[in-house]
């Protein structure tokens, strides 16, 4: 690949083993293409992540930027695999302080994209503000994320009529054709917990509709082959590109709460 057509991809994940091992291998498949990766996270989650390949070091970066302290988030926490479930709030709360250190290291590095995840719903703006072209990677299958609607805030603005868990033990009405798709009861029940104002002062469900609506590209841990009708309802919901990025192998570090061979991640770990 000629220099010129080099592209510099920041990667922003959220601070859980389930969505840092798939971002770190889709890193693994832009530098593979010859581009170059800035691989950003905390400084612990940084030296847990597995090595990177050899032939591939010179072209993913790996940014530590240290985690702010916050009240009632242990010491050496950060990730969710530190931490009781009742705790992760207090998680996305430093997170979330991340935003002047993120800001100040994608000014002075200057990259053609970001790709980020679910919970940093104040970056879009930043990529606005800097010029960088910004991607929301859903670690989720197609289905899953197209089960959510057209955002996770039209439910708080009164868009999607879905308020009791019964509700969401059906196909919603935007999958036109037969399926089965829904939460079983206690996964929906789980699910609107997470539309509720936690610890960390924002809804999951804000962070998420906010990054949906706000990035240029959604990409997804999918593929035609499996899921072609549901990846063409996510683009007429959301109004922009999706790339399916593949089902990217498998590894020993990733968490699993379902699905086969550990290659579905469910909500519950990607909003935790």
């Amino acid at each position: 690949m000629d220099e010129q057509d080099e592209l510099h991809l920041a990667m922003f994940p959220w601070l859980a083993f389930g969505h840092m091992i798939p971002f770190l291998e889709l890193a693994k498949q832009i530098a593979q293409r010859g581009h170059k990766i800035s691989f950003i996270s905390t400084p612990r989650n940084i030296k847990r992540l597995p090595p990177i390949p050899s032939n591939l070091t010179s072209r993913i970066k790996l940014v530590s930027l240290p985690l702010p302290h916050v009240e009632n988030l242990p010491d050496n926490a950060e990730a969710t695999t530190d931490l009781p479930y009742d705790k992760i709030p207090y998680l996305k709360k430093a997170f979330d302080r991340l935003h002047e250190s993120l800001f100040h290291f994608l000014q002075s590095s200057s990259p053609d994209w970001i790709i980020f995840d679910f919970a940093p719903y104040w970056l879009p703006e930043i990529a606005t503000t800097l010029g960088i072209s910004g991607v929301f990677f859903s670690i989720l299958s197609a289905w899953t994320t197209t089960f959510f609607g057209p955002s996770f805030s039209a439910r708080l603005n009164g868009d999607d009529a879905r308020t009791e868990p019964q509700h969401f033990t059906v196909p919603p009405k935007w999958v036109t054709f037969p399926s089965k798709v829904a939460f079983r009861i206690h996964e929906a029940k789980r699910f609107l917990d997470h539309i509720e104002v936690n610890s960390s002062g924002v809804t999951d469900g804000f962070r998420a509709g906010s990054v949906l609506a706000s990035c240029d590209v959604i990409a997804i841990r999918s593929c035609l082959e499996l899921e072609a009708d549901f990846l063409r309802i996510m683009e007429d919901l959301h109004g922009k590109p999706v790339i399916p990025i593949g089902l990217l192998p498998p590894s020993a570090h990733q968490f699993s709460e379902g699905g086969v061979d550990g290659e579905w991640v469910t909500i519950s770990e990607w909003l935790d």
